[in-house]
């Protein structure tokens, strides 16, 4: 059984994050915190500024990084969990695929060890 994943929506939650851990690479910044509550669910939220670029590469850059997310956060990540990932200028739109993977994979580790 898998754990479930949601998306962070509420400001609150992100800011809440932002004052957690972090990990960047050369992808990505991932913020990740333990919620602390008896929800065993998975949040995940994602951001890009306008550093980034114009609104078609923030898309293309959330799009991206909401694709990692999904194939890598329900197997790696830990219950209770709450994770945003932010998207680099230039970086997280041009990279290889591969290399975000494992650019999350390598945060992941970082934020829980």
């Amino acid at each position: 059984m898998t754990t479930p994943v949601e998306t962070l929506k509420k400001r609150p939650d992100f800011l809440a994050c932002a004052r957690a851990r972090r990990q960047g690479t050369k992808g990505m910044l991932v913020q990740g915190r333990r919620r602390g509550d008896d929800d065993d669910t998975i949040r995940v939220g994602f951001t890009c500024s306008k550093k980034v670029g114009n609104a078609v590469a923030r898309n293309r850059a959330k799009r991206r990084l909401r694709e990692v997310a999904r194939l890598l956060v329900a197997k790696h990540g830990k219950p209770g969990w709450d994770y945003v990932l932010i998207g680099n200028r230039g970086n997280t739109a041009d990279r290889a695929f591969t290399d975000l993977q494992s650019d999350f994979l390598y945060a992941l580790r970082k934020l829980h060890g």
